[in-house]
């Protein structure tokens, strides 16, 4: 049995892991799910899947960890409400076993499977009066939530006020319209073909944000081209337009997504790709600057990083031959959450209201630092459209460098520069 399972202790061919909604996914079309709190999944296409099991060596630290595959069918309980629910593919459970299941759901939450529906499992505190009620409360929630999504799918830039009691991170659950709306597609698509298929392969990836107690996410799309090799003229003619229409065209870059939280105003911002890409070049610009800015003050800390890490990812794709990533994009994250740092002469009483001072731009005596060792991450994702000649089945095969892909680059860290020594870093 995998580790995933055995760490619940249930039989993966009876129950299963409910999946949810990944609700810092700011870009992309297809549905990311939380498998647990440090790992994802996402449908799995053959082509993304033969890239993570022959990624070179030295990409990836520049790519999400790859932990393996499961199965993944779609379910709906008594009250419609639909689930998808994960398992290890049948004859194969060591897909798995790389996963760490010990932060997974807690067996409230874990599905038994019947001929017909599936039911919650009870413990010894979970009576059937309180599942009841519990499921009205949520059904009514859920009203509520699709109510504002309507109004929040809507706008393409938006600020979501997040509440000043309680951890800011607790609160970010169900409020990133762009995760919403994926999950809500894969669910119809999953539920019109319910009737023909309802067995589908998804990769296990690395949970980039899990590390942030608030992450701040920037989804890039990079590259002159986004079409890949095998797409139709029709598709072709579009994605071309849409690189022709945007700053792709122009740098090699173009927003296709953005998460920010503002510390001075106590709120989220999001950004789609609707709107990235009706950007201007000095548009991009502003749009990173404001990436890394809290609403009081810009990050400076974490520019020198970025610009480190882009600088090696740059070299290293300047090594790969005959590697295409069209329509990949790149994900920067840092923490939204920072920790105060207290003078070396404060008393012991300063820091018991710490964060309210520190807020305070007037207490010369505290600095704001980064949580964690690693403050900021760069990281290449999606590549169901990436071609190399070592698959050997393309009907094209390309020589040299991705130049597309290493221009976008180039103008990043141009930007990134230019922000850098704007701000007098």
């Amino acid at each position: 049995m995998s580790p995933a399972f055995r760490a619940m202790d249930v039989e993966p061919r009876d129950k299963g892991i409910l999946l949810e909604p990944f609700v810092h996914q700011v870009g992309g079309h297809s549905c990311v799910l939380r498998f647990n709190e440090t790992t994802l999944c996402k449908p799995l296409v053959p082509r993304e899947h033969q890239f993570y099991e022959t990624l070179p060596a030295e990409m990836r630290k520049f790519t999400p960890q790859y932990k393996g595959v499961v199965s993944v069918s779609f379910e709906e309980d008594e009250d419609r409400n639909l689930c998808l629910i994960a398992h290890p593919l049948k004859g194969d459970h060591g897909t798995v076993d790389s996963v760490d299941n010990s932060d997974c759901e807690p067996k409230s939450k874990l599905l038994r499977w019947t001929n017909k529906k599936h039911h919650v499992l009870e413990t010894d505190k979970t009576s059937k009066d309180w599942v009841r009620q519990h499921r009205k409360e949520e059904k009514a929630k859920s009203h509520k939530l699709e109510e504002e999504f309507e109004w929040l799918k809507k706008s393409e830039v938006l600020y979501y006020s997040v509440e000043k009691k309680g951890n800011v991170s607790s609160q970010l659950k169900h409020y990133n319209p762009w995760s919403m709306k994926c999950h809500q597609q894969q669910l119809q698509r999953m539920k019109e073909n319910a009737k023909h298929r309802n067995q589908y392969k998804f990769i296990l990836l690395e949970n980039l944000t899990s590390r942030y107690e608030v992450p701040c996410v920037l989804d890039l799309k990079m590259g002159t081209r986004q079409h890949g090799d095998d797409a139709s003229e029709e598709k072709a003619a579009n994605q071309i337009r849409k690189c022709q229409q945007s700053t792709s065209a122009v740098i090699g870059v173009r927003v296709c997504g953005m998460q920010v939280y503002q510390a001075g105003s106590g709120q989220l911002m999001f950004m789609n790709k609707y709107h990235g890409r009706k950007l201007s070049v000095q548009g991009f610009k502003e749009a990173l600057f404001q990436f890394f800015h809290n609403g009081r003050y810009l990050r400076r800390e974490l520019l020198g990083p970025v610009l480190r890490k882009l600088t090696e990812l740059k070299g290293v794709l300047e090594r790969q031959e005959s590697y295409r990533f069209y329509s990949s994009s790149l994900l920067i994250i840092y923490d939204g959450k920072e920790r105060p740092e207290v003078a070396l002469d404060s008393d012991a009483e300063d820091l018991e209201d710490l964060s309210e001072e520190s807020a305070d731009e007037s207490a010369g005596a505290y600095a704001y630092k980064p949580i964690g060792t690693s403050s900021v991450d760069v990281r290449m994702i999606d590549f169901a459209h990436t071609t190399c000649r070592l698959y050997g089945e393309d009907s094209v095969v390309h020589e040299g460098q991705d130049a597309g892909y290493i221009f976008g680059l180039q103008s990043l860290i141009d930007i990134v520069t230019e922000i850098s020594e704007e701000s007098g870093e």
